[in-house]
């Protein structure tokens, strides 16, 4: 459905150096409408400028879903949403009970792209991608996007009023969120060819993501070894080193499922050779063969700099792909070159370069540093540039949204055996498609870096890209020997197991388990073990982030219905039924924590139940961090394993929270293939009737491979000392084994605890 208004005045100006000088840009007015188009019956598209014709997106993938209908002046409605045009022609989309969502508003003057949208008095906004700032709520802000090592540029905000509005301009873009005027959020590229957004809406702000995702691509499966634990370090040096320390993990029996090879271990002088120096690494297949042999995956750190000189670097620039050089301030002799990610040739050859050099051995992923590119706007020649795409300047904060693309196009294409792994330092719109987890970049190990960093990983998810994690420690860390230094360790590690990927790295001192005192070592352990033994949970939750769900959620987009936790920045749901609280002070035994209203919270640790909303007093001594559970939850809890997938058939404790209602889906597949996309997995869904209390386990749906068609579930309904901590339960309410039929288990009745 679209409606389009024509002899309307274009407005909407070019920046200057790309078509007009400063003093011909203009507002885009309101009358510069070009377009509206609905594209399913959440998602509204927008365009004004550009004689109605905008960029071809990069980030939107899916297509129009419902016919052209001819327009009338009344507007056009689906059946979720109203869309008007107000005075002056203002775009204004309303859901069906007549409450406005959205709408243009006026426009402050300014170069560039630019419009502005209402902002109600009440409303908060999240997203923008990754900014150190330790804000949740952008209102009163202006956030610079740029992609910069640190910062992320993602131009999408979430609501709390349940809608996703995509901004689809990858320029270097300012959105003041309320801060000139609290009325309304005012958006600035410094190019483009005009106005270009999408609105997608829930009601609820959760579907409103799951909205969005469907308009920009869905996150694949990740593979299950992906979700345990990661070592790395700035750098292993040496072949000899780097298996040293997965053999150390095993010795000690600590889990570890992956371990990663930073920069510099090629031959100096030939970045991008994608090549191991051979006096250091002798035999990188057998180096990862021996990863594998112990039950482990290794990635390996690629950039998009070469160095001159090399066959890699010639290849590219033959094809033109390569970037002239740039601030020559810095590399004078313009010694190293960037490929242009947004050439499809280019990102052929950046791919087969990369297989027949590593993927060959068997690499499993691929950490792409420096992904923003590393050339900053700082300097400015970049954006002077030509991509393939056009002008830098319009497209310069998509390059690692290409970039990824790149690598995720080729390997699948290459092989569907194993699930393409991303570790990208920068992000853009539409990235969680390419199988990419970001991290936060080269971050200060301080409690203050700590406090931001809770704030700008959610935030970074309300952006649309489920899959994120920091540095534990902080990459600029300190000495494990500092006593000072570990409680800070301690609990940025307790706060990384609860991260969509939980993964130590840093520079300076190395940071292994062993490195601390015995003390420091135990809870590090315990954390671990926590994390594998939440693994069936959180494969589950990987399947529902696969289906437009998310991981790491910001509590107001869980629970719009309480506005109190709009200013709550450091809690947050990891999957559907734990709430993570982490502790960011010195010295602190307790901290705070905020219990969403409309549920009950168990105490994870103790098995205690209290009221929502209301603000408690969560214990919080060195060797734990809060953790609750909403009630109505059904927690499968698995073996203590060394690695995912050690135990494929051993029991699984299934932790049934009382206080509510609750379900949950069981997911199961062959942790690193396709094959899923074939429908080769299973789901067993459990219910728990809490007036009844009766747990009901529906008979399996699908199979795979390999699947363990029976297995033990003991059963607990969690209270005070029961169900709670981290070991197994001694003594479980039930025990039954399950063939794949459908069962139902009555638990005992207990007093609900408070």
């Amino acid at each position: 459905m679209k409606l389009r208004l024509l002899g309307l005045a274009l407005s909407a100006g070019l920046p200057a150096g790309l078509g007009q000088s400063p003093a011909q840009l203009q507002p885009a007015a309101l009358t510069s409408l070009a377009s509206v188009q609905i594209w399913n019956d959440r998602v509204v598209h927008v365009t004004h400028g550009g004689g109605g014709e905008a960029r071809p997106s990069l980030t939107v993938v899916s297509r129009p879903q419902l016919p052209a209908q001819p327009y009338s002046r009344h507007g056009m409605t689906t059946p979720l949403l109203d869309v008007r045009l107000g005075e002056g022609g203002r775009v204004e989309i309303f859901d069906r009970a007549g409450r406005r969502i959205v709408g243009e508003a006026d426009t402050p003057p300014g170069p560039g792209v630019r419009q502005s949208f209402t902002l109600d008095p009440d409303e908060a906004i999240y997203g923008l991608g990754q900014q150190p700032d330790g804000a949740l709520d952008r209102v009163g802000r202006v956030v610079h996007l740029e992609q910069r090592n640190g910062r992320t540029a993602v131009p999408v905000l979430l609501s709390s009023k349940g809608y996703v509005l995509l901004w689809d301009n990858p320029a270097i873009t300012d959105v003041d969120v309320g801060r000139a005027a609290r009325d309304r959020v005012t958006w600035a590229s410094e190019a483009g060819r005009g106005v270009d957004y999408y609105v997608c809406f829930g009601p609820s702000p959760e579907e409103a993501m799951r909205a969005y995702r469907e308009l920009t691509g869905n996150a694949p499966m990740m593979a299950e070894w992906t979700l345990g634990f990661w070592q790395c370090r700035e750098r292993y040096r040496s072949q000899e080193e780097l298996l040293g320390v997965v053999a150390e993990y095993r010795r000690r029996g600590v889990p570890l499922d992956g371990i990663i090879q930073d920069w510099q271990y090629w031959v100096p002088g030939t970045w991008g050779s994608h090549a191991f120096d051979p006096s250091r690494y002798p035999d990188p297949k057998g180096m990862v063969e021996a990863v594998h042999r112990a039950h482990a995956h290794i990635i390996i750190s690629v950039w998009p700099k070469f160095d001159l000189g090399q066959a890699h670097t010639a290849e590219l620039e033959k094809a033109g792909a390569l970037y002239a050089p740039v601030y020559p301030s810095v590399y004078p002799k313009g010694q190293n070159r960037w490929y242009d990610a947004f050439n499809p040739r280019a990102r052929r050859i950046y791919w087969r370069q990369i297989s027949e050099s590593l993927f060959r051995l068997g690499i499993d992923g691929w950490w792409l540093d420096a992904s923003e590119p590393e050339l900053s706007g700082k300097w400015g020649e970049f954006r002077q540039q030509m991509t393939a795409a056009g002008p830098a300047a319009e497209v310069y904060n998509a390059y690692p949204l290409e970039h990824t693309a790149g690598l995720y196009q080729g390997q699948r294409a290459e092989s569907s055996a194993k699930r393409v792994f991303l570790l990208t330092r920068s992000a853009y719109a539409g990235q969680q498609r390419n199988s990419a987890v970001t991290w936060s970049g080269d971050i200060q190990g301080t409690w203050e870096v700590l406090r931001q960093q809770i704030p700008a990983g959610l935030n970074f998810v309300a952006s649309g890209i489920p899959y994120w994690n920091t540095d534990t420690g902080g990459f600029f860390g300190g000495d494990p020997a500092d006593p000072k230094y570990a409680e800070l360790f301690t609990r940025w590690f307790q706060f990384s197991a609860f991260c969509p990927m939980f993964r130590v790295h840093g520079t300076n001192r190395p940071k292994e388990i062993w490195r601390w005192d015995p003390a420091t070592q135990r809870v590090l352990a315990d954390f671990i073990n926590l994390r594998y033994r939440l693994l069936p949970y959180i494969y589950s939750t990987a399947h529902a982030v696969t289906l437009g769900g998310s991981m790491m959620e910001p509590l107001p987009m869980a629970f719009p219905g309480d506005p109190s936790l709009a200013v709550v920045t450091d809690q947050y749901l990891f999957g559907p039924a734990l709430m993570a609280c982490p502790v960011t002070a010195p010295g602190a035994s307790s901290r705070p924590v905020d219990l969403p209203r409309g549920a009950d919270w168990t105490d994870f640790w103790t098995g205690r139940s209290f009221s929502g909303g209301s603000v408690i007093t969560g214990d919080a001594p060195i060797s734990r961090m809060p953790i609750f559970v909403r009630a109505g939850s059904i927690l499968p809890y698995g073996p203590a394993i060394q690695y995912a997938g050690e135990k494929p058939g051993a029991p699984v404790e299934i932790r049934v929270y009382p206080g509510a209602d609750g379900d949950f889906s069981l997911y199961e597949d062959e942790g690193d293939n396709y094959d899923y996309e074939r429908g080769e997995s299973s789901t067993i869904a459990f219910h728990w009737d809490d007036t009844a209390r009766t747990l009901s386990i529906a008979a399996r749906r699908g199979e795979f491979p390999g699947m363990v068609r029976e297995r033990k579930f003991r059963i607990v309904a969690v209270a005070p000392g029961r169900g709670a901590g981290l070991g197994p339960s001694d003594s479980v309410d039930a025990e039954i084994g399950y063939d794949g039929s459908a069962a139902t288990v009555r638990l005992p009745s207990q007093p609900f605890s408070r």
